[in-house]
């Protein structure tokens, strides 16, 4: 007896190679029945980006960043086969979202890691060379008997350059800041260069217009630093002036000629002494894990971050707690039956929630002010409590606005999550002789954190970083005094991370990255440890 021949051995090679051009003629029907608009639109689209991709792509490329501008390119090239391929319908929807995950996410937090292993901050936020640049120049003194240059102020797209005559060789030379002074064919006048092709020379107006901007020019007299600088200050004659710093390339140090003291590279980002004095700028380096340690081991910051973390966690708990409790005792209250009114009464609950978090804090700062505060004149009677200036008093201050604007999102929650259990589960328990607390502590609570734990958990890591209100209330005052950055003892760690990063004179972007990696490190292990608990309430499904 014959066995049955299946359909798919009887299939030939012709039979697959027409049924793959079939598919493929409908998938180029599929996307020439969108039009030829859609098309034009697409390709106009796919043109931009790609400008815009090849122009990335070549000022990344002429600064070094080889492997920056090859991801450019390569995702380029990516997004075009996706949009210009017949079919892939599923990836020209996922790529959108995906490039914007990478820039706006995995890129941010990676340049943030970056940044936590380097030095870069104020005074190390730039290249060696030009640290060296910017060394000779501050230290730069006039030359007493250096020739006068017979000078005319040019400029061309939007940058000023010196024109000089050489007082000896009477030839005209050109250049500007970062660019030494070079030969050049000009038009003379009375002796001095006055006029070159592609510039425009500046009258006496254009020069008081300009006159910081051309004050500021320091054209090197060569290549070699040492050799000093031109400079003018009105428009018409310049002088040379040197630096009292000397710089040897060849031995990578910088010398102080009137003091003897030699400054060397010793891997810091920084010219430094044998007794370790700095000369700033520096530059940016990597240094590895020292932020890391600077923030555990060094008492002028050791001992303010761990303050601020414990109040940081102890802050966004309270905060959690006293919302919850005050939102579920409201959510009780007015789902009394018995209750008359509530729809207004619910209204008036949620009012603090329609305000701008930031807006009510700053009427908050101003209700607690010391001397014409509503609190202290109106409530108080004309006390004079220092509310914001006290350690203790401005953490309650914080407690209690913060409870005024986490209240109602609390409410509407519980509000939610206790209209959703059945009345059922309640009236059998009044069946049973339970009473009203045992209903509530062994029925309707634990249903309850089936809901609302994750929400707690989510409300927590959201005043763990709730920058607006601290910032707005207090600034994170009142400072301490022994610490070496820029915190306060109502800080919590984002508010001080950025006091760290942009508020001050001295800006360490290196330590504040260092800190928002930890800051990252403490709410993920607090939100596993959530998370893993709140497995426990699922049995009650």
């Amino acid at each position: 007896m014959t066995a049955p021949v299946l359909d798919d051995e009887t299939t030939t090679d012709t039979d697959r190679t027409a049924l793959r051009r079939r598919k493929r003629a409908e998938r180029y029907a599929e996307a020439a029945s969108a039009g030829w608009k859609v098309w034009l639109v697409k390709i106009a689209a796919l043109a931009i980006l790609d400008a815009a991709a090849v122009y990335a792509v070549m000022v990344l490329a002429s600064s070094g960043s080889w492997v920056i501008a090859a991801i450019v390119g390569l995702v380029a090239v990516a997004i075009n086969v996706v949009y210009l391929t017949p079919g892939l319908l599923p990836a020209k929807y996922l790529t959108p979202g995906l490039i914007f995950l990478l820039i706006f996410q995995v890129f941010v937090v990676g340049y943030t890691v970056y940044i936590a292993f380097t030095n870069y901050g104020t005074g190390h936020n730039s290249t060696k060379e030009d640290a060296v640049t910017a060394l000779m120049l501050q230290s730069e003194t006039s030359i007493a008997d250096s020739p006068v240059y017979g000078t005319t102020v040019l400029e061309r797209d939007g940058a000023f350059y010196l024109l000089v005559t050489d007082p000896e060789t009477e030839e005209a030379e050109i250049g500007t800041t970062g660019e030494a002074l070079s030969p050049v064919d000009a038009e003379f006048e009375g002796g001095k260069a006055v006029a070159v092709d592609g510039y425009t020379a500046l009258d006496f107006s254009q020069i008081v217009q300009n006159q910081s901007a051309i004050a500021a020019l320091a054209v090197p007299v060569s290549d070699d630093p040492a050799d000093g600088y031109l400079r003018t200050t009105d428009g018409s004659t310049a002088y040379e002036f040197i630096s009292a710093l000397a710089w040897d390339a060849d031995a990578g140090t910088m010398t102080d000629t009137e003091t003897g003291v030699v400054y060397r590279d010793v891997g810091t980002g920084a010219f430094t002494s044998d007794e370790g004095e700095e000369l700033l700028p520096g530059w940016s380096t990597t240094v590895g894990f020292d932020n890391f340690v600077r923030a555990f081991t060094e008492e002028s910051i050791r001992g303010p971050f761990i303050a601020v973390t414990v109040w940081t966690i102890a802050f966004a708990v309270l905060s959690v707690a006293t919302t919850f409790i005050l939102g579920l005792f409201l959510a009780i209250v007015f789902n009394d039956p018995r209750m008359k009114s509530k729809k207004y009464y619910r209204v008036i609950m949620i009012l603090p929630y329609a305000f701008p978090a930031f807006l009510s804090a700053i009427v908050w700062a101003g209700m607690f002010n010391q001397d014409f505060g509503f609190i202290n004149q109106v409530l108080l009677g004309g006390a004079e409590i220092p509310w914001l200036q006290n350690e203790w008093l401005a953490k309650g201050a914080i407690l209690l606005a913060n409870l005024w604007l986490g209240y109602p999102y609390m409410f509407l929650v519980c509000t939610g999550a206790i209209q959703s259990i059945p009345e059922d589960i309640t009236e059998a328990a009044r069946m049973d002789g339970a009473g009203v607390w045992q209903i509530f502590r062994q029925i309707k609570f634990p249903l309850l954190l089936v809901s609302v734990a994750p929400l707690l958990i989510s409300s927590f890591a959201f005043n763990f970083n709730n920058f607006n209100l601290i910032y707005m209330l207090t600034a994170g005052g009142p400072r301490f005094s022994d610490a070496s950055i820029n915190v306060g003892a109502t800080d919590i760690l984002i508010s001080m991370v950025y006091k760290v990063a942009f508020v001050g004179q001295l800006r360490d972007f290196g330590l504040a990255s260092a800190f928002s990696i930890i800051i990252f490190l403490i709410v993920g292990v607090i939100s596993y440890i959530g998370f893993r608990q709140t497995k426990v309430l699922e049995e009650l499904n």
